[in-house]
């Protein structure tokens, strides 16, 4: 039976975490570790996790937010060390059965492939879809488009797929992609950190993703990052919007190319009219600034 390391990232997670433990520890598949790395929590977040007292739990406490790839990087080290078959990337505000684990191990097998992700729904609307697949789409900038999203589930997913994509969010791999492919890219702070990892898994061609419908994962979709803020109406938060513009560009950079860089430039036109017309985004000139310096800052990553 292969050891699954399962890695999460808590920071200021205290009303998610409990749910996911239990759902951890329900597990009618026993033989794996979580490894939990704590960004410096400043909630009840560590409270919760110092009455934890399954031996199989470890915990790696960091004095400062380091970030989600610096974060997930310790786990994998931890759970290679521990001498892990398989790592599972997995986000603390999700929900499954109790026999997610086997379930993914055994579909994994009779697939033959190196990586696996379940169908991934709203936990708040869990009829709805969240992920159901993605492949990257050159003219939208080597975005991973989520095939489904936001589509009532009527199955019309329900076939196993070969994709380019899966959020880390739920990811499970073979131990030998992280020695072929290589660790999460720690200049990503958060956001395009997966999207950087698939990416380069897809372009070297040794590992490939499946898409697998029969488990389903229900995803608290922004309760941890807090993309959005609710102020009246539901607008962009000012992280999601530097990080996510920064990295954008970072990426398409190592991506390389006349395509890419002829889309960084096009980025920044595309970044100022998105201010102008997204609802979503704050009509002030401290995030017309924000916006705009995230993207040199971007440039000099």
């Amino acid at each position: 039976m292969d050891k699954i390391g399962i890695i999460t990232v808590t920071f200021n997670s205290e009303k998610v975490l409990e749910p996911f433990l239990t759902c951890i520890q329900n597990q009618n598949y026993k033989n794996y570790i979580l490894v939990i790395v704590d960004n410096d929590s400043s909630d009840l977040t560590l409270d919760i996790l110092n009455q934890q007292f399954d031996n199989r739990i470890k915990t790696i406490k960091n004095n400062s937010n380091l970030g989600v790839a610096k974060a997930n990087n310790q786990g994998v080290d931890v759970a290679l060390n521990k001498k892990c078959d398989k790592i599972l990337f997995l986000n603390n505000d999700v929900e499954f059965s109790n026999s997610f684990l086997r379930n993914l191990v055994e579909a994994q097998r009779k697939i033959g492939c190196s990586l696996i992700a379940p169908k991934m729904m709203y936990f708040k609307n869990p009829k709805y879809i969240w992920y159901a697949g993605a492949w990257f789409v050159k003219n939208k900038g080597f975005l991973p488009i989520h095939r489904g999203i936001n589509e009532l589930d009527k199955g019309q997913y329900n076939n196993i797929a070969k994709v380019d994509y899966a959020p880390t969010c739920c990811l499970m791999l073979d131990k030998q992609v992280i020695y072929d492919i290589g660790l999460m890219d720690e200049k990503y702070f958060v956001y395009f950190d997966d999207t950087d990892f698939a990416y380069r898994i897809y372009k070297d061609k040794r590992h490939h993703i499946y898409y697998y419908p029969d488990e389903v994962l229900l995803h608290k979709v922004g309760s941890l990052t807090k993309s959005f803020v609710n102020n009246k109406k539901i607008i962009r938060g000012d992280f999601f919007l530097q990080q996510n513009t920064k990295n954008h560009i970072y990426f398409l950079k190592k991506i390389g190319g006349l395509f890419s860089y002829l889309f960084i430039v096009w980025l920044f036109f595309k970044n100022n009219l998105k201010f102008i017309f997204n609802s979503d985004i704050k009509k002030d000139f401290t995030t017309f600034l924000l916006i705009n310096r995230s993207y040199f800052k971007g440039l000099k990553m």
